[in-house]
């Protein structure tokens, strides 16, 4: 085996670490989980361990040179989940008029949250240069095996997931405390939420 106790433990606090950070990702799992609810943060948390998880995959398979070969298709990627992300956003700012439960149950499904969440990871950049750039200095790629590939995956699961739903946990409370009145004030504020997080996405393509 290529991952010992050292290096997994190593790994597992630089991700928690960065997952930590104030990001793109954490800013889409607060706004969803306080407009809709702790379940639809859950949702997208689950599509950024989607799309980590893909990183993670072709990392350890030596595409080294991944965002060079594909080029345009990850810009196609970026601007995708960028646009996506607006119109949720707008969607849920024209939805803002009614009633914050109605809003959760008509408006907003776990498969758009879910979406979300893979659309920011597979377009964000910085997830790419983590797992293409950082994985070598914590293991050997090319010693690993699927025990190997399935502990890192494991570890990517635990670390980002954990602090993703904390993320969600507290947005979701803080959306549970308010009013209707409010509710539907929060709503709007994380509409715009959305779409400035779906801008920044397309401009960093």
């Amino acid at each position: 085996m290529s991952v010992t106790f050292a290096n997994a433990a190593a790994l597992f606090a630089a991700m928690t670490l960065l997952a930590l950070v104030p990001s793109v990702s954490v800013l889409a799992v607060s706004a969803r989980a306080a407009s809709s609810g702790f379940r639809h943060g859950v949702c997208v948390t689950l599509g950024i361990i989607a799309g980590d998880t893909v990183f993670i995959v072709l990392a350890i398979f030596g595409l080294h040179l991944l965002a060079a070969a594909l080029g345009d298709a990850f810009v196609f990627i970026q601007y995708l989940g960028g646009a996506y992300l607006v119109w949720l956003g707008i969607r849920l700012w024209r939805s803002g008029a009614t009633a914050a439960a109605e809003q959760k149950t008509a408006d907003v499904s776990a498969w758009s949250s879910f979406m979300t969440g893979l659309l920011i990871t597979l377009g964000d950049q910085k997830a790419i240069l983590f797992y293409l750039g950082f994985f070598p200095a914590f293991m050997d790629l090319k010693a690993l095996t699927v025990l190997d590939v399935l502990i890192v995956i494991a570890i990517a699961a635990v670390a980002v997931g954990g602090v993703k739903l904390g993320y969600a946990y507290a947005a979701s409370r803080a959306g549970a405390l308010v009013g209707a009145r409010v509710g539907r004030t929060l709503n709007i504020a994380a509409a715009w939420v959305m779409i400035v997080v779906g801008a920044v996405v397309i401009a960093r393509a």
